[in-house]
């Protein structure tokens, strides 16, 4: 039977991959969001909305593949963190959102 030992290094190497997961995915979707809001009032959106998911997806992949280092906990962890932040981003987004449309139905009933 094979005894599996976890060490302090092994741990940090997680909390590690779980934070840039964490930064990965606000990056991810905040550059979603400002893509999105750019677009909508571009000229010609589609440009905004393909250059945006290549850059995206390229620092992505890269920060996946040096934060695992073909080991497939710290991947996991990493997406993990990844995931975490999404829905961090989508709530903090949704109340700015939230905020936004009250202020704008507020001025709408003053005039």
């Amino acid at each position: 039977m094979k005894i599996v030992r976890i060490t302090m290094n092994d741990i940090l190497y997680m909390i590690i991959a779980f934070f840039a997961g964490m930064v990965m995915g606000t990056l991810f979707f905040l550059g979603l969001w400002i893509t999105v809001k750019k677009a909508v009032n571009s000229k010609i959106p589609a440009l905004w909305l393909v250059g945006s998911f290549f850059l995206r997806i390229g620092i992505i992949l890269i920060g996946f593949y040096f934060i695992s280092l073909g080991n497939w906990q710290r991947l996991l962890v990493c997406v993990l963190g990844f995931i975490v932040a999404r829905f961090i981003v989508l709530n903090l987004t949704k109340s700015n959102e939230q905020k936004q449309l009250k202020l704008k139905n507020g001025s709408s009933y003053d005039t």
